[in-house]
């Protein structure tokens, strides 16, 4: 589905991520561990189009979209959620949802597979986004994002925000949406939460791939373990 070869990119002609590689197949789920500033959200930010490479490809379903913008590359089936979540905060839950479909109507089958996933969100579906809790926000903006019936689903930094108990929460939900068979390519600092869905894993440190492996072979790899864990 998406293979990203040799991808440079930066602000200011100056490189944060330089000669990465790394593939995301088909209802596979991974994540890219990686401490803060290790690129991992400029990294994300030039494959959904909003940064453009300045070297390297970025292939979706064997199309190369390296140049793409991001209208192209949502329209394409890629829904990225940055760390901010960017909520539109005086909007009800609903409002947020249904922008979540523009420019198509809301599809009452989506949004009722939303609703299956997150509960709350129907629970509290003319609250307003600023109102809700921060773990609630995390849950709108992915279910905002899943409106799009995205192919592929990009969420940087999910646990931003959140304490240890909603983090852990939120990504339960998360492995509950991967048990759906959506495609997931997860950003995380926290390996523990980074561990607990994928198939696969990346680690990125200083812009460039480090290791790669299962996650049993990430959380107990000594230079992981020592980077993030503090174990010694």
């Amino acid at each position: 589905m998406l293979e990203v070869a040799t991808l440079a990119a930066g602000y200011l002609g100056q490189r944060v991520v330089e000669d990465v590689d790394l593939a995301v197949r088909p209802g596979e789920a991974v994540a890219i561990v990686g401490s803060n500033g290790a690129g991992k959200t400029t990294l994300f930010r030039a494959i959904a189009g909003l940064l453009r490479p300045l070297a390297g490809s970025v292939v979706l379903d064997g199309r190369d979209v390296t140049r793409w913008p991001a209208y192209r590359v949502a329209k394409a089936g890629v829904a990225y959620v940055p760390a901010e979540r960017h909520l539109f905060p005086g909007m009800t839950v609903k409002t947020n949802l249904t922008l979540g479909a523009y420019p198509r109507r809301p599809d009452p089958e989506t949004l009722q597979r939303v609703f299956d996933i997150f509960p709350v969100l129907e629970e509290r579906l003319h609250q307003r986004a600023e109102t809700l809790s921060g773990g609630q926000q995390q849950m709108l903006a992915v279910g905002r994002a899943l409106m799009s019936r995205p192919r592929l689903l990009m969420l940087d930094e999910p646990s931003t925000g959140l304490a240890p108990k909603l983090a852990k929460d939120a990504f339960e939900a998360l492995r509950g949406l991967k048990d759906t068979g959506m495609t997931l390519l997860v950003a995380e600092q926290q390996v523990p939460l980074a561990v607990s869905i994928p198939d696969r894993g990346y680690v990125l440190e200083n812009g460039r791939i480090g290791l790669q492996g299962s996650p049993r072979e990430l959380d107990q790899n000594p230079e992981v373990q020592r980077a993030y864990l503090g174990i010694v």
